[in-house]
């Protein structure tokens, strides 16, 4: 159920996170993903919401500054995987990205680790995030606690996001992101941007 609070779609932007092939290749549905994606897209573009996309990927420098404490990307520092200029690592290619969106990119697992989403989302008066994204169990989850604890009301967008692990998909999204976030699907978005009308 959605709180009360009224949505502006000039305080909002969609967050389309981690949507790069290589992710994409870990969950069963990535087709249909994007597909829904596109069409969260096309929704907040007719009601002029901010639109930005997140992906990771590392640098030679990046691979650098990784110590090895960090469990999820010392390996990968190590193995030099994800590299920012692989195919894998890029926004995938059929998602409706132009110019003057938000991208950035990133080095950890939330959104707004290693980048300057928040400063950039702050400066564009956004205070609602709609969000998409792949894990749901790692950028999602982590964007949605660092997200939650920078004020931001919070959406998400329950057929624009899955995970490998479908138990912990439905532990996360039953019992978990209820807390801190309005859970809707993509058709939900009409009614949503439609109650600042």
């Amino acid at each position: 159920m959605l709180q009360s609070l009224p949505v502006d779609p000039s305080q909002c932007a969609l967050l389309i996170m981690d949507y790069q092939p290589l992710v994409l290749d870990l969950v069963s549905d990535g087709d249909k993903l994007v597909e829904r994606a596109n069409e969260a897209i096309g929704i907040v573009r007719r009601r002029s919401v901010t639109v930005g996309f997140v992906r990771v990927a590392f640098s030679d420098d990046d691979y650098a500054i990784v110590p090895a404490t960090n469990r999820a990307f010392s390996s990968v520092a190590a193995g030099r995987q994800l590299h920012v200029s692989a195919a894998a690592t890029a926004i995938h290619p059929d998602l409706a990205v132009r110019p003057g969106d938000i991208v950035v990119r990133k080095t950890r697992v939330s959104a707004f680790s290693t980048t300057n989403l928040d400063e950039q989302l702050t400066n564009l008066g956004v205070t609602t995030l709609i969000l998409a994204g792949l894990t749901t169990s790692g950028v999602v989850l982590s964007t949605v606690r660092d997200a939650a604890d920078r004020d931001y009301r919070l959406v998400l967008l329950s057929d624009c996001v899955s995970d490998p692990s479908q138990e912990l998909h439905a532990v996360l999204m039953e019992q978990v992101f209820p807390g801190q976030a309005d859970i809707i699907t993509t058709a939900g978005l009409h009614s949503l941007l439609a109650e600042a009308a």
